[in-house]
């Protein structure tokens, strides 16, 4: 199977996060957290021609319009160390798709994604000051995926500078870098060749560590 290069592709999401800078040097650290997606007070939700991000019916939604384009949320809440879960569901779109987790996001120029794809692959990398860093190895095919419309369960693992990775209960990644202490968090998805991912996330839960 031919694949395409995401990393141009990811690119895009400093467009819809202008406007917004400030906002994340203000943030508080959190407690336990669970969200549920019943109102949108705890995010920064942005929508443009590109993609629509909305709270509705218990569900985070993000739409992408246009093909090449990522659209996020970002919460309220400032994080270190913690255990994240959250249910990602693909509603509509091709597989050939990407989305996942955000962590440890410092302004729209620092952070690290946990990427899963509707055709089954998944990746860990690190976004700083434009330019992209993969924290191993890039689109590796994981069966524990569930495959198009369908839900998978993300987990993020983070102490201090050791990140591990999960989906749907299975380990997929583990990786160890330095460069980022702490930040919120984010929700995403985007579109490659093909338009119309539109992806849904419901019951998040981040625990502080211990």
């Amino acid at each position: 199977m031919m694949r395409r290069n995401r990393l141009l592709g990811l690119l895009a999401l400093l467009l819809l996060a202008a406007g917004g800078i400030y906002w994340w040097f203000f943030a508080p650290e959190a407690g336990d957290w669970e969200e549920s997606f019943d109102v949108s007070a705890h995010w920064r939700l942005s929508s443009d021609a590109a993609a629509q991000v909305t709270i509705e019916e218990g569900k985070l939604h993000i739409h992408i319009l246009q093909p090449g384009r990522v659209a996020w949320a970002s919460a309220e809440r400032n994080f270190k160390d913690f255990d994240l879960r959250v249910e990602a569901m693909q509603l509509a779109g091709p597989e050939n798709n990407e989305y996942g987790v955000l962590v440890r996001m410092d302004e729209d120029e620092h952070f690290y994604a946990f990427s899963i794809s509707g055709d089954g692959y998944a990746r860990v990398s690190r976004y700083e000051e434009g330019r992209w860093e993969l924290l191993g190895p890039d689109w590796v095919s994981q069966p524990v995926i569930q495959l198009g419309a369908a839900t998978n369960v993300l987990e993020i693992t983070a102490r201090g500078d050791t990140f591990t990775f999960l989906v749907n209960g299975a380990e997929v990644a583990q990786v160890a870098d330095e460069t980022l202490s702490k930040g919120t968090i984010g929700l995403y998805a985007g579109a490659f060749e093909q338009p119309d991912v539109e992806i849904a996330f419901d019951n998040l839960q981040v625990l502080p560590a211990p």
